[in-house]
């Protein structure tokens, strides 16, 4: 099918866009494809585009040693983004390579016995996953000659722009609900940009910025999650090569993601694929389960109900970075959930608490409210016989518990305040142990 040229107003030629292994962008709907350029929607039927590629050559054997010769951050797997060949070079805030935790006492807990390990992305540069997607999404903005990193965000994604902005010498204004949690707010601003908030929820932010991107006002202005969406989703999949990686190179038999836009679990599973088609893994089947907040479950509701429709919601839920009414990728996420033999699956505001406590007490990890969301629907599907115990599972964590120090504050609180003394030490009950 030939390549159509889409016209983009930018400081640079189409000539000069070097993305690496990117060759076009793709329509997920009818398989249109465009010239790489900062679009996100299908000329033709208006259906999300995506990157497609020309994957390296050669046998598996030698990829994979390239691949474990490169940095520890997602710029070893640059064989495999829309990025160039020099990306580790640039100025950039190097994320990813985080931990892949085995949580053996939470295993214990949940009664699984098949392998438990916890995907710990709160050891990014900001603290969440949202620093692979930016970080993908700077190179595409610096080879469109973008002068301005924005983007609309539930308070994660704005404070890995304003960090990945200043690293890499953008200027950065980004849109937030007016109620966000105070310590995503700080920082989001502390960076030095722009920070805007907005009266409503995220719907109501993200309808704003799509306004602004086509008025003059945003000229020059690379929306991370917006024009430049197509190449900002494949950071997501540095989490299933690291993984596998992390695996010894294997893929794992069921697999627990948050759903925001759903992007993230859609981004994981186009990994995967592509592991497989490289050669990389043993093609095996695997389950891919979706969490949701019970307040904000849009996808989970569809699921359920056999639905091929996702209908928006109003959020209200704690799991602020996962209160998104209107998810772009909902249908994709349904498609994916039922083609592996996975679910999507919801809990409640005070299964989120208690799934935050339950990983802090048992594998020392501290999640916000997403990594809560993820663990408390791990522990629901596990009851409800649809996760195997007896199976490899991972369980993502997106982001560090101290971005929500609010959902746990009521009920983490000191133990006793005592005088300074072993009398009164003693008194409290607090010497044996």
């Amino acid at each position: 099918m030939a390549v159509q040229t889409v016209a983009v107003s930018t400081d640079s030629s189409a000539e000069a866009v070097d993305l690496g292994p990117a060759a076009a962008l793709s329509c997920r709907e009818c398989g249109e494809r465009f010239e790489l350029g900062p679009i996100f929607a299908c000329a033709s039927c208006f259906g999300p585009l995506e990157v497609a590629y020309d994957l390296p050559s050669g046998s598996p054997e030698e990829l994979k040693k390239r691949i474990e010769g490169g940095p520890d951050n997602i710029w070893r797997y640059a064989p495999l983004l829309p990025v160039p060949a020099d990306v580790a070079d640039k100025p950039n805030i190097n994320p990813g390579f985080t931990k892949l935790v085995k949580a053996d006492n939470l295993a214990r807990e949940l009664g699984v016995t098949g392998g438990l390990y916890v995907k710990d992305d709160s050891g990014n540069p900001t603290h969440s996953f949202k620093d692979r997607v930016v970080a993908i999404a700077v190179e595409a903005a610096r080879a469109f000659g973008f002068t301005t990193l924005s983007c609309s965000s539930t308070g994660n994604l704005a404070g890995a722009v304003g960090a990945a902005a200043a690293r890499a010498g953008f200027r950065s204004c980004v849109f937030i609900p007016h109620d966000l949690e105070q310590g995503k707010v700080v920082m989001a601003a502390v960076y030095g940009g722009e920070l805007v908030g907005i009266e409503g929820n995220y719907d109501d932010v993200n309808r704003f910025c799509s306004e602004l991107i086509g008025d003059p006002l945003g000229e020059g202005w690379g929306f991370v999650n917006v024009n430049l969406r197509p190449y900002y989703g494949e950071g997501s999949k540095t989490l299933a090569y690291e993984i596998c990686e992390q695996l010894g190179w294997q893929l794992p038999d069921q697999i627990v993601i948050p759903i925001a836009s759903g992007s993230q679990l859609t981004k994981i599973d186009k990994g995967l694929q592509e592991l497989i088609k490289l050669g990389l893994v043993e093609d095996k089947p695997y389950k891919i389960f979706g969490a949701q907040a019970e307040g904000c479950s849009p996808v989970s509701t569809a699921f359920k109900a056999g639905h091929d429709i996702v209908r928006p919601q109003k959020p209200n839920t704690i799991a602020k970075s996962l209160a998104i009414g209107n998810p772009a990728d909902g249908p994709y996420v349904l498609d994916i959930a039922r083609r592996t033999g996975g679910a999507v699956e919801d809990v409640d505001d005070e299964q989120v608490v208690d799934a935050i406590k339950l990983l802090a007490r048992t594998e020392g990890i501290f999640a916000e409210t997403a990594g809560g969301v993820t663990v408390g629907v791990t522990k629901k599907l596990i009851e409800a016989g649809l996760l195997d115990p007896a199976l490899t599972t991972v369980v993502l964590n997106t982001g560090d518990g101290l971005k929500t120090l609010d959902a746990v504050a009521a009920t983490s609180q000191a133990t006793a305040t005592i005088r300074p003394s072993l009398d009164a030490f003693r008194a409290a009950g607090l010497a044996a142990g």
